[in-house]
């Protein structure tokens, strides 16, 4: 940070907020112009309500804001803003039925006599765009059609205005490729050298020590540590997030994979998956590395049964080390519940509007993938319910006041291990999982992981998306690479290296892997054939 900018923009003293007990306690900060300020802490810590009283979004119970020294109080988020104090949040805030044009610049829309001039629109938008990189997407597009990656970038790219004073990132990477985020970190060191004071919530340790100036730390709603990021080492900063030491997931040798318990042939939709074959193994991990819109998404959809496959088929096997498939599914699942009582398991990407039903208590939404487990003759046996609610939640660490908290209450990582709980629950064979650890924080994810070297030491097949390299090369068996909708390269663990499964990322849409750094770049997609299946279409 030049520190000749110095200057204290925003203040913060004494702020608390009350609901049925304290969940922010006497916090008191000052950002300064021209900085990176990385807000950290355990999911529950009380990262997002305070960027949210930063941002006009949550009133404070007690305490007080000076913007540029004078009394700084909005009632809502149109209040801050128009005092150039704008936020990215979390769960993005995109209205999905308009253009990508239209979201950028919905609060001034030019126009004339009446009529918004579209040119003018989409010329402005574009400018916008290709701030973050992102110039290859259509103003025009409808928000709907984009990946949740992308939609990420256009919230980013709406909140880069010329008038901001502060700007709160809460977790603004989640979702991001590494070359999307280098555009983003770009980005941020203008807006440094503009003197915008910026506040960071990350739980990428990784990515705070890249580009934060100072760190502040929230335990439990209180402020237990400011200090300079220069030098702060990673494990200390860790023990001062959840009070205990962590140990970091290092991976492990590779785990002796079982006999395939799902396949996929020539499995396809239009152009966005494009004709995969993919043999996911009992006691394995399998990783999905690409970036936004390869097709990764798409793909774990289609063998969810989210969308619906044109063609190629989906084999599933007993687990024994049978060569004939128990089913055989054409053009793949007809729906989620069918591939639910076949024994799969989907950890959505998005959790709020797919994975959760968020004015539901905790204790609905852990047992709801499996009513039967907690049933008797067509009634729910509430105690049972509870009771598996119960272990969830202490098996998960889920921070909540009971297991009758509605999910919409909890912080962004606690859903996401509700949505986790719902298939350990049910027990599933295999478990497909899209970007699970997104906005968990480092002793959690610690947790996560710990469960799914349990789950596969018991024998289940599990499919990993992930935008975190180093996440995948810590937990996986074997990587896929997807490019352009085709999956271009698969990498045994020791054969692989980031800048491998970058370079095959990038590679080109005929499925040419570009500069193999390994022996098993590029090589057969499927490593295993389990046997021509009989003929069964699916009953």
């Amino acid at each position: 940070m030049n520190a000749g900018l110095a200057v204290p923009v925003l203040s913060l003293s004494a702020l608390g907020k009350d609901y049925a007990a304290p969940v922010l306690d006497d916090v008191s900060l000052v950002l300064n112009a021209g900085e990176v300020l990385a807000l950290t802490g355990e999911n529950g810590a009380g990262k997002s309500t305070l960027s949210k009283i930063v941002c006009g979004l949550v009133q404070p119970t007690r305490g007080q804001m000076l913007l540029g020294g004078v009394a700084f109080q909005p009632a809502s988020r149109r209040d801050a803003e128009r005092l150039g104090v704008r936020m990215v949040m979390q769960e993005l805030g995109l209205v999905t039925t308009l253009s990508v044009a239209e979201n950028l610049l919905l609060d001034r829309l030019p126009n004339q006599t009446g009529w918004i001039r579209r040119g003018k629109l989409h010329k402005l938008a574009a400018r916008q765009l290709a701030k973050i990189g992102m110039e290859h997407i259509d103003p025009a597009t409808p928000v709907a059609r984009l990946g949740i990656g992308q939609q990420q970038m256009v919230e980013i790219a709406r909140n880069l205005q010329d008038d901001t004073r502060v700007l709160v990132l809460d977790e603004p990477t989640a979702m991001l490729t590494p070359r999307e985020t280098s555009h983003l970190f770009e980005q941020i060191e203008l807006l440094k050298a503009r003197g915008v004071a910026i506040v960071y919530v990350s739980h990428r340790l990784e990515e705070l020590q890249r580009i934060a100036d100072r760190v502040a730390v929230l335990r439990d709603g209180r402020l237990v540590d400011v200090r300079a990021m220069a030098g702060v080492r990673e494990a200390e900063l860790v023990q001062r997030m959840v009070g205990r030491a962590v140990h970091e997931h290092e991976g492990r040798d590779r785990r002796v994979a079982g006999p395939v318990l799902l396949s996929a042939r020539g499995i396809g939709r239009a152009e966005a998956v494009k004709d995969i074959d993919i043999d996911l193994h009992a006691g394995e991990v399998m990783g999905l590395a690409g970036l936004v819109g390869s097709g990764r998404t798409e793909l774990v959809r289609l063998l969810f049964g989210a969308d619906r496959a044109d063609r190629g088929e989906i084999l599933l096997y007993d687990g024994i080390a049978a060569t004939q498939p128990v089913l055989r599914v054409r053009k793949g699942w007809r729906s989620p519940m069918q591939a639910i009582r076949a024994g799969i398991g989907l950890v959505t990407e998005d959790r709020k509007s797919q994975g959760l039903l968020l004015t539901q208590s905790i204790r609905v939404n852990a047992t709801l993938s499996d009513l039967g487990a907690i049933s008797h003759a067509g009634w729910l046996q509430r105690a049972k319910e509870r009771g598996i609610a119960r272990h969830l939640v202490e098996l998960l660490r889920i921070r909540s006041r009971s297991i009758e908290q509605p999910v919409a209450t909890l912080s962004g990582g606690n859903q996401q291990k509700v949505v986790f709980a719902r298939w350990l629950h049910r027990e599933c064979k295999v478990l497909l999982l899209d970007e699970p650890t997104r906005g968990v924080d480092v002793g959690a994810r610690a947790d996560l992981y710990a469960e799914l070297d349990r789950m596969t030491d018991a024998g289940k097949a599990l499919l990993m998306v992930s935008s975190d390299l180093r996440e995948l090369m810590a937990m996986c068996d074997r990587i896929g690479v997807m490019s352009a909708g085709r999956l271009v390269a698969v990498f045994e663990r020791g054969h692989w290296s980031e800048q491998s499964l970058l370079a095959a990322a990038f590679s080109d849409a005929a499925g040419r892997t570009a500069a193999s750094a390994t022996p098993t770049a590029g090589s057969a997609i499927s490593d295993s054939n389990p046997g021509q299946p009989a003929t069964a279409d699916t009953p």
